[in-house]
């Protein structure tokens, strides 16, 4: 029986790891943008212990200092952490994905603005995979 807590834990299996895992979401990944977010997803065969792993970016060109673009991403985490029933709605057990969100506004956000483009991105990504597996 899982316990309550776990359910909303932020695992380090939910982390992407390893360059070669990063290169393909950018180089074979659809993107679109959240605003404030810039979302690449990408499915894979890899058998992981998660349906979705996730890479949270915030670049020093646009965020200078170091406390605000750690914050960003820690609220981008905890966005994630507390929304990602709705991607897993889809059962991708059978599809694992990779998701990297990418911070494209130039000054720091409040925790709604993020949370609002954490949902819209995951909707959207959950609609994407959906319409792409009807397809084949």
């Amino acid at each position: 029986m899982v316990k309550t807590e776990d359910r909303f834990r932020f695992k380090k299996e939910e982390r992407v790891k390893g360059a070669k895992r990063v290169d393909a979401i950018f180089e074979k990944g659809k993107s679109f943008i959240s605003y404030p977010l810039r979302v690449v997803y990408l499915e894979h065969e890899q058998s992981e212990s998660t349906s979705c792993s996730i890479l949270v970016s915030v670049p020093k060109k646009r965020i200078k200092k170091a406390v605000h673009r750690n914050r960003i991403k820690r609220l981008v985490r905890e966005s994630y952490r507390l929304n990602r029933a709705l991607i897993n709605k889809l059962e991708l057990e059978q599809q694992p994905i990779d998701v990297a969100f990418i911070y494209v506004k130039d000054t720091a956000t409040n925790f709604n603005e993020i949370d609002k483009a954490i949902k819209k991105a995951l909707n959207q990504i959950a609609v994407r995979i959906k319409k792409n597996e009807e397809s084949e």
